[in-house]
């Protein structure tokens, strides 16, 4: 049950509705609920009701289920739901050896380590391996989230990858479609930004975010990833933001994918 101070779902709370007095709050779906609320986008939201780590009332949810958060009791992992925060919008520039996680049953580093300041809960947007470095995004708008990661809405992200082998060879190879683990793929663009001993630095541009997609297509061209790193998502970049640090998403880069 959420605490009455944080009125019913939606940008204004009851108090401030003009039909307070005459409007009733409408069950919804729990993995709603949780989008709302921050706690995930729809989609992994069915993944948690789907695992069992979502109740209601004390009883394990299941899919399509509705609730009404000011009257029930929703808990993720034992913890029960909190009043939505603020929509916060955040670019981390991801350091290697940090899971793209919310938590970690081994006790390594996830990235929730690396953003405690931002003022309210934030999870990751889509995933960047442990070994892979650079542009995170991270909200408590599961919404956002989903418009944010969702393929259809052709997104490129940009990668720079250093990699051993004849890396100006297999920028053909590269640019051409390629199967990975049973899917067709193919990547935007491919150039070759430099050289390096042994090998060299790539430029990749990819709509897709398939597991290890970019690494694996390096391997089919005979290459080796040494360092793999996001620089940009649509008209997101870097830019400075050192390895580590974080800094709020303007109005104007939030509506680019509103």
């Amino acid at each position: 049950m959420l605490n009455a101070e944080c009125g019913t779902i939606g940008d204004e709370t009851e108090a401030d509705h003009p039909d307070a007095k005459r409007r009733a709050p409408a069950p919804e779906r729990v993995s709603r609920i949780l989008s709302i609320y921050g706690a995930a986008s729809r989609r992994e939201a069915d993944k948690m009701i789907t695992a069992g780590r979502v109740t209601v009332n004390g009883t394990k949810a299941v899919l399509g289920q509705k609730a009404d958060p000011e009257s029930d009791t929703i808990a993720v992992d034992g913890s029960a739901l909190e009043c939505k925060s603020m929509p916060i919008y955040i670019m981390l520039n991801k350091p290697r050896g940090f899971l793209t996680t919310t938590r970690d049953e081994r006790g390594r580093q996830t990235v929730m380590s690396l953003v405690g300041s931002a003022g309210a809960r934030v999870y990751p947007v889509g995933r960047l391996d442990m070994d892979s470095e650079g542009l995170l995004l991270m909200t408590n708008d599961g919404d956002f989230a989903n418009a944010v990661a969702h393929p259809s809405n052709n997104k490129a992200k940009v990668y720079e990858a250093v990699v051993a082998g004849d890396a100006a060879g297999a920028v053909p190879a590269m640019s051409m479609p390629m199967v990975i683990d049973g899917h067709t793929v193919r990547a935007e663009s491919v150039e070759l930004a430099g050289h390096v001993e042994g090998g060299g630095r790539l430029r990749i541009s990819v709509i897709e975010g398939r597991n290890r997609q970019i690494r694996k297509m390096c391997a089919k061209c005979g290459l080796a990833v040494k360092t793999l790193k996001r620089i940009s998502i649509g008209p997101l970049e870097l830019g400075s933001l050192k390895t580590g640090e974080w800094r709020h998403l303007t109005k104007e880069e939030v509506m680019f994918f509103g």
